[in-house]
């Protein structure tokens, strides 16, 4: 039963190379490289669905399918009308773009292929999920709760960031109410925490292949922690917002809320003054 998986996992390699080429023609096209995360969500919410129900069997495999595919569609949508809306790339892209200069696209192609193993081991532990024997029981059940919050703290944190840019009264300064006084990146906490789920429900003590699920959850604090994710999003803030974004970081954990955020201070362009 792991040849199968195995032989799914190049089946997600193949598909996914074909997927992040399709979204490197459009970000060109577009000019705005916001539109690579719309194709790699929606590509990743694909392979995972179509490997749950392969891989797995019965109302089970269609459980886990149904919950990769709610994963999917609301990240996948969230992004695309933010993207379509919005106009202004997003500042981690146009970051890349000004550092890689006339290579940008050429090492942009390169990048977004290296997303496609990514994939491929978010999948391996849906996978491994899917061939756990038995049917529903306790582990599923603790990571059907840790991936509905995830997807619940996601969407708030999300919410709570356009709630605080929409406000005029806040141009300028540092959003550290609500999760973004927990975590400097609660959307991004909250997205790693996701895929901690699959891992859970992957757990059985008889096979050693379980110690592969968590190459994924692991790979994707990688990506968001020291990649794409915080990096180049911070060194814009410090550009943008200074002293008062260094204060911020000062008081509020990177990503993961703990240990609690020191005392809060407002983060305002007054505040500085």
């Amino acid at each position: 039963m792991y040849e199968r998986l195995i032989i799914e996992i190049a089946g997600v390699l193949a598909f996914m190379a074909v997927v992040m080429a399709a979204g490197w023609v459009w970000q060109r096209h577009t000019g705005n490289g916001g539109w690579i995360d719309v194709f790699w969500t929606f590509g990743t919410g694909i392979c995972g669905v179509l490997v749950a129900l392969l891989t797995g069997s019965g109302a089970r495999a269609w459980l886990l399918a149904a919950m990769v595919a709610l994963w999917s569609l609301r990240l996948g949508t969230y992004i695309a009308i933010r993207v379509a809306k919005g106009g202004k790339e997003d500042v981690r892209y146009s970051r890349i773009k000004a550092e890689w200069g006339a290579a940008y696209q050429g090492r942009m192609f390169l990048f977004m292929q290296i997303q496609g193993p990514i994939t491929a081991l978010l999948c391996l532990a849906i996978g491994l999920a899917a061939l756990r024997p038995g049917g529903f029981g306790a582990a599923d059940l603790v990571g059907m709760v840790i991936l509905l919050t995830s997807i619940a703290g996601e969407a708030l944190a999300d919410r709570q960031m356009a709630a605080f840019r929409s406000d005029q009264a806040n141009k300028g300064s540092v959003c550290d109410t609500g999760l973004w006084g927990r975590s400097r990146h609660p959307n991004y906490f909250f997205e790693w925490l996701g895929w901690c789920a699959w891992p859970v429900m992957a757990l059985q003590t008889a096979s050693s292949w379980w110690l592969l699920s968590l190459l994924g959850p692991v790979a994707m604090y990688l990506l968001l922690r020291f990649g794409t994710g915080v990096p180049p999003l911070e060194a814009t803030m410090i550009e943008s917002r200074g002293d008062l974004f260094r204060a911020y970081q000062a008081r509020v954990p990177v990503l993961i809320p703990f240990p609690p955020p020191k005392r809060r201070i407002p983060l305002s362009p007054a505040s500085a003054s």
